[in-house]
């Protein structure tokens, strides 16, 4: 048994919350009917804790190489555990329960050791973070729980360690059982909060971390998911997107930014990390129109990782379908999200994959590798997809710009094979084309090339080389065009200069008046322009 919280124990916590959250998503996902039941609660934690565990790790690995300082002490590693999760959270429950945390990292950040009196304090301030957070609050959530937790945890008026986080765990289970009492679209639907289960597996794991026994993990007793569903539609608020994105912006404009969203939603929750002259906040709401939180968030500040999910999209008897898209830069990366890809880094292993594919909680998921040399990976990961019971495909495209394309055609409403065959027929009609420098000198099909000249690929083959890059991207743009098209899609690299959009904007517009052209800021590293022909 432990008598302080140290640094090892957090990291020890961090590790076991996710796999008790791993062990029971699916179930928590089948619990999750308010506030509207789109059954990703599970789904939700998991990605918040990884994020959270994630941020632990990368500390580790920089601890590993330099003074580890007074990494010992429970304080700074909790305070990483938080704003991982913080920037990881995803859902409701995962923003709330990323404050909890956060709560408990500022006890912890001024704790000289923390027993069993501090963490009845960090109890506390994380319920008072957590309502904080909420717009509304609403009792018969993780809220009620976490409440209920910090009140336990403060009546055996102990600093035994053990003692408090068995009494924390204790209280908290028994406000759960609770929950259906206080919200009566649990009762209806004969199930318990969602997040506020999730919160009890990790004050178990927590039990574990301190007291060496292995806490009971029963699942609470539940309707089928249809079932469960069906009850709770007719209470559902009728908002039909969960928005989620990161903000950078000043506090002074935060309380404007509350007030708009709460008029154009619900479930509005707003946290930030506090740190900086300009902080970053995690955003999350529910609306019917997207874009007037979009404009709302860049009348505030520099919103990015912007995250748009029907929230009919998980109802029950549906085929549940996601996409994992392999991608690297800022633009990219929200440009898929925006279509409700998962997005994995460039160059990833097949256990990435593999971990993307579960996270999405998805029944049937398409993989887009973008990439030649990553379509190995991307089948790879499939075919253990498959092994453990999901339906997955992989759509071979060998560029983002394919792969936009073939999100564009997506339809829930087909058969899954049928929407697999759409997508790669609209990959394989946009042809692609690339802009790169060359890192050596080499013999190519368009002739010799040195190292540090500009490249211009079509479909993988050099086609155009040059030494400026207007003029590069520009033949190239020419050279696809003249195998017709009726739509061109850019996308412009990190280091694309100034005024390259409108200079290949005025190319195409006088040299191919009938083209339609959308360019974007993908800000991908290596390439410094990517073009797709329709």
């Amino acid at each position: 048994m432990l008598e302080t919280l140290d640094a090892a124990a957090v990291r020890r916590w961090c590790g076991g919350g996710l796999e008790a959250l791993r062990a029971h998503q699916r179930e928590m996902d089948d619990l999750n009917v308010y506030p509207v039941p789109d059954g990703d609660t599970g789904t939700n934690l998991v990605l918040t804790l990884a994020a959270a565990q994630e941020a632990i790790e990368n500390e580790k690995n920089e601890s590993d190489e330099g003074d580890e300082g007074d990494e010992k002490t429970a304080g700074p590693l909790m305070r990483r555990m938080a704003r991982g999760a913080l920037l990881g959270a995803r859902g409701n429950s995962g923003v709330i329960v990323s404050q909890i945390l956060r709560g408990m990292a500022d006890t912890f950040a001024s704790a000289v050791a923390v027993r069993g009196g501090e963490l009845a304090r960090a109890l506390r301030t994380a319920t008072d973070a957590a309502y904080a957070a909420v717009a509304r609050p609403v009792e018969g959530t993780v809220l009620s729980v976490v409440a209920a937790a910090a009140e336990g945890a403060g009546r055996i008026k102990s600093d035994n360690l053990v003692a408090v986080a068995r009494a924390a765990a204790r209280a908290a289970t028994e406000a759960l059982a609770r929950t259906p009492q206080q919200l009566p679209v649990l009762a209806r639907a004969g199930v318990v909060d969602a997040g506020g289960r999730g919160l009890c597996l990790l004050l178990d794991a927590l039990v574990e971390v301190v007291s060496g026994d292995r806490a009971e993990r029963d699942s609470k007793p539940i309707l089928s998911t249809r079932e469960a569903h069906r009850i709770h539609d007719d209470d559902c608020s009728g908002h039909g997107y969960e928005v989620q994105f990161l903000l950078d912006a000043d506090t002074a404009t935060i309380d404007r930014l509350r007030a708009s969203l709460d008029r154009l939603g619900d479930s509005l929750v707003i946290v930030g990390t506090g740190d900086g002259d300009t902080p970053t906040w995690n955003v999350h709401v529910h609306v019917t129109e997207i874009g007037p939180v979009v404009e709302a968030a860049v009348e505030a500040g520099r919103p990015y990782r912007i995250r748009v999910t029907p929230l009919e999209e998980r109802r029950s008897g549906a085929d549940v379908r996601a996409a994992v898209v392999v991608a690297s830069g800022d633009g990219l990366t929200a440009l898929f999200e925006a279509e409700g890809a998962t997005v994995v880094d460039r160059n990833p292993s097949t256990a990435e994959m593999l971990a993307a594919i579960h996270a999405s909680g998805a029944d049937s998921v398409v993989l887009l590798p973008n990439d030649a040399n990553t379509h190995a990976v991307a089948s790879a990961a499939a075919r253990e997809a498959v092994a453990a019971g999901k339906s997955v495909s992989v759509v071979p495209t060998r560029s983002p710009v394919q792969a936009l394309a073939a999100l564009a055609v997506r339809d829930t409403q087909r058969p899954f094979a049928d929407d697999v065959i759409a997508m790669a027929e609209a990959a394989g009609a946009c042809r692609y084309g690339e802009v790169c420098t060359a890192q050596r000198d080499a013999l190519t099909v368009a002739g010799p090339c040195r190292a540090g000249e500009l490249l211009g690929l079509v479909d993988g083959e050099v086609h155009v080389i040059g030494a400026d890059l207007t003029d590069v991207s520009r033949r190239l743009l020419d050279r696809m065009l003249g195998g017709g098209g009726e739509l061109v899609t850019l996308v412009l690299g990190a280091d694309a200069p100034d005024g390259l959009e409108a200079d290949l904007r005025g190319h195409v517009h006088r040299t191919w008046p009938f083209i339609e052209l959308e360019c974007y800021a993908g800000g991908q590293p290596r390439y410094h322009l990517l073009a797709g022909v329709e």
